[in-house]
């Protein structure tokens, strides 16, 4: 018998290929992404950076399915997004993508625990994951969160870092294939930042769910598994295991002298 070498290809939980992204037109045209070609593994930490005006924002929107590209393609899993119309578009997004953003966006007449499910009450249920999985999905989630004791609080009686806390066990409260973070830790003090990304991390390890975190900050990007850089629309690097000081060293070569 002949030995084989099998190569092992990490699944994509989202990516985009040739993402052209072009707003206004004449002299006001503004081309926010140029071309960007770029996948997030399953199971992975990635965050994506770049000066103010690189497109980061827009590359997480467009592959979230929040927005359109002007070419290209983005695609969750297997699903190219431009083939749905817009209620699958709305399903899709519903049950396979959580998103966490800089401000809570937390009902305040509602219980943490009612947040937290809020997702889920909404869309009746998750079809074919059945009530006694979601049960338990939630009870380790609320464990991994660190929120068993607030479960009956209301947003107004949380600090910052724990109302942030609410919003990314929302985000996964669905068991989605990837959760988009645009700038989480934007609104909360560094101790509660670094709780915050903690808690991103150890729940991608613990639940093999994918995240991908738009940041300004090299300290938060530190606690990605990977990043990646991007300048005038365009990926021009990507940085496996990163810290703080080797992503500053990097976004300081974007820097225009004065």
């Amino acid at each position: 018998m002949t030995a084989t070498t099998a190569t092992t290809i990490t699944p994509t939980a989202a990516r985009v290929v040739d993402a052209v992204k072009v707003y206004g037109s004449g002299d006001t045209v503004v081309r926010a992404l140029d071309g960007v070609s770029v996948d997030f593994p399953v199971g992975r930490f990635t965050a994506i950076m770049g000066p103010s005006g690189s497109g980061k924002s827009t590359l997480m929107h467009c592959a979230a399915g929040l927005d359109t590209l002007t070419s290209g393609t983005a695609h969750i899993g297997d699903t190219e997004l431009s083939s749905l119309d817009d209620r699958r578009l709305t399903l899709l997004r519903r049950d396979r993508v959580g998103f966490v953003f800089q401000a809570f966006n937390l009902v305040p007449t509602l219980t943490v625990a009612e947040n937290i499910t809020l997702p889920l009450d909404l869309a009746g249920g998750k079809g074919g994951k059945g009530d006694s999985g979601d049960e338990e999905w939630l009870d380790a989630l609320i464990d991994v969160v660190g929120l068993r004791d607030r479960l009956h609080h209301r947003p107004s009686e949380l600090s910052g870092g724990q109302q942030q806390r609410v919003a990314v066990a929302r985000a996964f409260a669905g068991r989605p294939d990837i959760v988009f973070a645009d700038e989480p830790t934007g609104n909360l003090d560094s101790r509660s930042g670094e709780e915050v990304l903690g808690l991103l991390g150890r729940t991608v390890r613990r639940t093999a769910r994918t995240v991908v975190m738009v940041t300004h900050d090299p300290v938060a990007a530190a606690h990605a598994d990977e990043v990646v850089f991007l300048a005038d629309g365009r990926l021009v690097d990507r940085m496996e295991s990163p810290t703080a000081d080797k992503v500053l060293d990097r976004m300081k070569a974007f820097e225009v002298p004065s």
